[in-house]
């Protein structure tokens, strides 16, 4: 940031699903800002053919798209480059979580809001919960539907404000029925499918209580002050408080359950204002190629985009190996997935989670993390 730059004030419109109103609040308090003398442009708008958000926008100055071709189709996507020229006090920025076309800036929206908080410019901006990465398993058992494009969690813990828009699965149903979501032939199909009522009622609670941690985290933060330090190690991001005398780690291995793992920890992690270690240890003189490397990587990324440190150890004792790493790291949580059921003389061994209590301090939990994506009968 150029000296003399404050950075922008951001703040994020959270709904539980399309629909409940996160873009047209987002207009009417622009709309609110401007009437208070404020310089106010939309840097991007999705009225998704709604006339009730199209008309909202009516007297705002909107910032001309930048038309590009992909594919043989021509797309418009926000101008960043025009809207930094254009350099209002407040611009309006619609679903943060949109995966830009190629070749741009960047590859995410949330990055290209964050250049724009950089160069001093307030942002609001809209998002669902179900686009939160660490929310990604949660969302899809309750709801059947896999979201693609998810932001990391830290977008929403760096905003300065966090609005819920919230509304019932009742009223929300009926304003898809009346035709003010999605055209009248896709009616059905959502109703079947994304929104039914238990679907949205899941959302909406996931969504309360997501905002009531974003709440507690930021009274943490004003109550204790400045937070501590961070660890100058491999360490990826996450600015925030740190328990003291607490610390999480979760033992993964290079397979996509393992994902739904850090998932999972990392909410708790959060829940507990602490870090989180990922532990793989891999089996000595044994090269990461194939499968195994491209799931390394997935889980780097995932490491990245969370905020978690990732550690691979060589050893031939995973029990002996843990136990090291949560002496060096002062490790006070352990998870650990489920495992497969044993067989043959395995069924004779000490299960993991009794060795792993044998083998570390006092004092360290290990705690099973279940598959929920799993039938009963099928554990």
């Amino acid at each position: 940031m150029a000296a003399g730059i404050e950075h922008g004030h951001y703040k994020i419109f959270l709904g539980m699903a399309a629909g409940v109103g996160k873009t047209y609040r987002m207009l009417q308090e622009g709309h609110a800002e401007a009437e208070a003398g404020r310089d106010v442009a939309i840097g991007y708008l999705e009225p998704h053919k709604r006339e009730e958000t199209s008309a909202q926008a009516r007297g705002l100055e909107v910032v001309p798209r930048r038309r590009l071709p992909v594919r043989e189709v021509m797309v418009e996507e926000m101008d960043l480059a025009a809207l930094l020229a254009r350099n209002p006090e407040l611009a309006l920025i619609d679903e943060l979580a949109h995966t830009n076309a190629p070749d741009l800036v960047h590859e995410k929206r949330y990055q290209d809001i964050a250049d724009v908080l950089e160069a001093g410019i307030d942002v609001f901006s809209t998002v669902n919960v179900q686009h939160l990465e660490s929310l990604n398993d949660q969302v899809a058992e309750l709801t059947g539907v896999r979201v693609r494009e998810t932001v990391p969690d830290s977008v929403l813990g760096s905003a300065d404000e966090v609005v819920l828009i919230d509304l019932t699965p009742e009223a929300l149903i009926a304003r898809l029925q009346a035709g003010k979501i999605y055209p009248g032939e896709n009616v059905d199909a959502a109703l079947n499918n994304f929104f039914k009522i238990e679907n949205l009622a899941a959302l909406r609670e996931v969504s309360l209580r997501q905002v009531a941690e974003d709440v507690e985290s930021k009274r943490l933060v004003f109550s204790q002050g400045e937070p501590l330090g961070s660890r100058q190690e491999e360490r990826m991001s996450a600015d925030g408080p740190k328990a003291v005398g607490e610390r999480l780690l979760a033992l993964v291995r290079p397979q996509p359950s393992s994902q739904r793992l850090v998932r999972r920890a990392w909410r708790s992690a959060q829940r507990l204002g602490t870090d989180l270690d990922l532990l793989w240890v891999k089996p000595p003189g044994k090269p990461i190629e194939g499968e195994q490397e491209r799931q390394v990587t997935a889980l780097r990324q995932l490491a990245s985009v969370l905020g978690a440190t990732l550690l691979i150890e060589e050893h031939d004792d995973l029990v002996a190996a843990v136990a090291r790493v949560v002496r060096e790291r002062g490790s006070t949580y352990i998870m650990v997935g489920e495992s497969q059921p044993p067989r043959g003389l395995a069924r004779l061994r000490e299960p993991l989670p009794q060795r792993l209590m044998r083998a570390t301090p006092p004092g360290v939990d290990v705690r099973i993390v279940a598959h929920r994506g799993l039938k009963e009968g099928e554990r």
